[in-house]
């Protein structure tokens, strides 16, 4: 015989009441979000109007930068951003990639914790200590070695010469985009470690069945099963390259300048705020400062 146990009635409320309790509660804290970006966003568009209505569109396409004459452009720091930060991924992406590979696939158990271990604390290090490391250690080991190397080498060449060309500053975009690459090494393998380490064993073990070896395992099993994990991992280090200020600050020279050089000075929107917003004089410049952060 079935019986269908009864509900206290009390009970079934009191659900009904937690949930709708819970509810409440996630829907308050995403609208708390929302509002405190669309304020973040707001409040940068109220700063920027006056230089936005000023200059307009050439705001985005002029490079000059002339507190004096009071003539502003963010072309400059646009650029020194998006180019230290590609050159950077452009570092980062194959040391985190081979990192994560070892750590997953190929350390023995002593060496992979310790290493592992290595790993999450340079993301621990503040970000103005790479700055010092890049200006005092990295930049004057790049000018006296590296870079009369890559314009001696790579400066003649038809193409590429040109981003090679010029003194040997030491400091520059290409240093810049050295210390960026350190800095996000970091992010990037330790996502993809632990989004390698979600691939199934039995994946895994399938191929070394067939008789793969454990180079064509990784890159016909584990890599594409985990593409969409790494994408995210290489966003996460794209997100830290565009907003980091005191070490680019430190090695890139800020020169409010276009070069086709990797090897000159320049400057990128983080470290233009950094440099001058405590010294802007006049609503226009200091208006300027803030349309360069609501880029």
């Amino acid at each position: 015989m079935n019986t269908v146990a009864a509900i206290d009635p009390r009970h079934a409320a009191g659900q009904r009441l937690r949930e709708r309790v819970f509810r409440s509660a996630t829907l308050v804290a995403a609208i708390v979000v929302l509002a405190l970006l669309g304020g973040v966003a707001i409040s940068l568009l109220a700063g920027a109007w006056p230089a936005l209505a000023h200059f307009r569109l050439s705001f985005l396409t002029r490079e000059i930068w002339n507190p004096v004459t009071e003539q502003f452009g963010a072309l400059a720091p646009v650029y020194g951003t998006v180019v230290t930060s590609v050159l950077a991924l452009f570092l980062a992406i194959p040391v985190s990639l081979g990192v994560a590979i070892f750590l997953t696939e190929m350390a023995p158990l002593w060496l992979k914790r310790p290493v592992g271990v290595a790993i999450e604390l340079l993301a621990a290090v503040p970000s103005i200590i790479y700055g010092i490391w890049g200006l005092f250690v990295l930049a004057p080991v790049l000018q006296r070695h590296v870079q009369p190397w890559l314009i001696a080498w790579l400066g003649p060449l038809p193409v590429i010469g040109r981003l090679f060309q010029g003194p040997p500053y030491g400091i520059g975009i290409l240093t810049a985009s050295f210390v960026l690459a350190i800095m996000v090494i970091p992010f990037i393998s330790a996502v993809m470690r632990d989004v390698f380490e979600t691939v199934p064993d039995v994946l895994k073990e399938s191929g070394y069945g067939l008789g793969a070896t454990t180079w064509e395992v990784i890159w016909q099993v584990v890599v594409p099963y985990a593409r969409t994990g790494m994408i995210g991992g290489i966003m996460l280090g794209l997100g830290r390259a565009l907003g980091e200020t005191m070490a680019v600050t430190f090695v890139i020279g800020n020169a409010h300048r276009i070069g086709s050089s990797l090897l000159a000075p320049g400057t990128t929107i983080s470290a233009s705020i950094a440099n001058e917003f405590t010294e802007a004089v006049g609503d226009l410049y200091s208006s300027s400062l803030i349309a360069l952060g609501a880029l």
